[in-house]
């Protein structure tokens, strides 16, 4: 019995190693350092790789729904184990929340789930649900797909926030061994913006 979907991408993956043979026997020789760490969404559209270029070895990523960096008091120990071993093992250089519109979390604060079919996923929203609140009292008069985009702009700026709950983010912080971005991903626009803490606003580069 073969696996049908290992089998259908059998041509991609001899491709794939053709190309990339040389580089990853070199990482799995001398250990991977990869100088960002990415917190992006597991949206089935967000592929880090395609969208910035990056090769084996470059990105350490985790992926959740809506890229939500839980504060550092509420945080499950797969996120703070990742970040651990991110900062002190790795030595990362950048720490990057991507999110992106269109995004199928922030879009379900908007419904009411069974919470006994739903149980993980309710309370997972609870982590994004301060953005969506301030995005409306700032601007509930807004359309409703230029409140989605708000909303998703803020939840980046508050897992920035979340970032800085972790001691061990704080500290490479302080010692500039660490630097914060905040990016969304604008899927129609098929653009990428940065967040400037300056102008509290996200930027095209």
């Amino acid at each position: 019995m073969t696996d049908k979907i290992l089998k259908r991408t059998a041509v991609f993956h001899r491709d794939f190693f053709e190309t990339q043979g040389k580089l990853l026997a070199q990482l799995v020789e001398q250990g991977q350092s990869p100088k960002i760490m990415l917190v992006t969404c597991s949206d089935s559209r967000i592929l880090p790789g395609k969208l910035f270029g990056t090769k084996p070895g470059d990105l350490f990523v985790i992926r959740n729904i809506s890229n939500v960096l839980p504060p550092y008091i509420q945080a499950e120990i797969g996120t703070v184990s990742a970040l651990e071993y991110a900062i002190h093992e790795l030595n990362v250089a950048h720490l990057v929340i991507l999110g992106h519109t269109d995004c199928g979390g922030i879009r379900s604060l908007d419904r009411l789930f069974e919470i006994n079919q739903y149980p993980a996923l309710s309370r997972w929203l609870e982590f994004i649900r301060p953005a969506r609140r301030e995005a409306v009292y700032r601007h509930s008069d807004m359309s409703s797909e230029s409140l989605h985009q708000l909303i998703v702009e803020r939840n980046v700026v508050m897992q920035l926030q979340n970032a800085m709950s972790y001691p061990f983010v704080r500290e490479a912080l302080e010692a500039n061994r660490l630097e914060l971005h905040g990016w969304v991903f604008y899927l129609a626009q098929q653009e990428v913006r940065y967040y400037d803490p300056e102008t509290d606003a996200f930027l095209t580069q």
